[in-house]
């Protein structure tokens, strides 16, 4: 798999070469700053990029824009951003453009090398990676609407299913029959007002564009 990163801290940006050199992936180029980032894009055409959403020279939201633009010039262009802190408004606007191979991590998860890493690969195959505390700022930010009538046991399922997850998984996350997380699914689906599907990443993104709305 070719990576391009883009990291302005020159520890962290040689700690993620490292890695996925190490992890058998090609990184194809690294950029330093905002406006090397999409010319790197165009040029080398990755399977996935690594941005970072804040970079120089500004350090406000370089990194995301310069993912916006290269998935406009490259449609389908998986990415995975990383971040420092929970930056709901940059989350939405990744997310909420209803196309698969994205992901949002904070900083923290990429020393847990087996969760980055299967995020990455899970962006790179067209799949949604989100970190669990993005997911939990996307899920509470706002109050009084349909999410309040969710049982607890269907907000996990949802919680699980905004971070990518497949049945399977959040079956066993939650130690329940593949069949009682598809009954759930169902019923936060009805609940929320959306179609019900077991169509992968699809389903995520139809959650976070109902939380995106209003």
């Amino acid at each position: 798999m070719r990576v391009v990163i883009a990291e302005d801290n020159a520890l962290l940006r040689e700690g993620l070469v490292l890695l996925l050199s190490t992890s058998g992936h090609e990184v194809a180029a690294v950029a330093a700053t905002g406006p090397e980032i999409l010319p790197a894009l165009l040029e080398h055409r990755p399977d996935v990029a690594v941005l970072d959403v804040r970079m120089p020279p500004g350090f406000r939201d370089e990194g995301l824009r310069a993912a916006l633009a290269a998935r406009r010039e490259l449609p389908g262009l998986p990415v995975l951003v990383l971040s420092q802190y929970v930056e709901e408004t940059y989350a939405a606007e990744l997310l909420g453009g209803g196309a698969g191979g994205v992901g949002y991590l904070l900083k923290d998860r990429i020393g847990r090398v087996d969760e980055f890493l299967d995020a990455l690969e899970r962006v790179a195959g067209g799949g949604t990676a989100l970190d669990p505390e993005v997911v939990t700022e996307l899920l509470t930010r706002r109050r009084d609407d349909p999410l309040d009538s969710l049982t607890p046991r269907e907000r996990e399922v949802l919680h699980l299913m905004a971070e990518g997850r497949d049945n399977a998984s959040i079956a066993a996350a939650l130690a329940v029959t593949d069949r009682a997380v598809s009954k759930h699914i169902g019923n936060v689906f009805l609940k929320l007002g959306l179609p019900p599907t077991d169509s992968g990443h699809r389903r995520v993104l139809a959650v976070l564009a109902y939380l995106d709305r209003g």
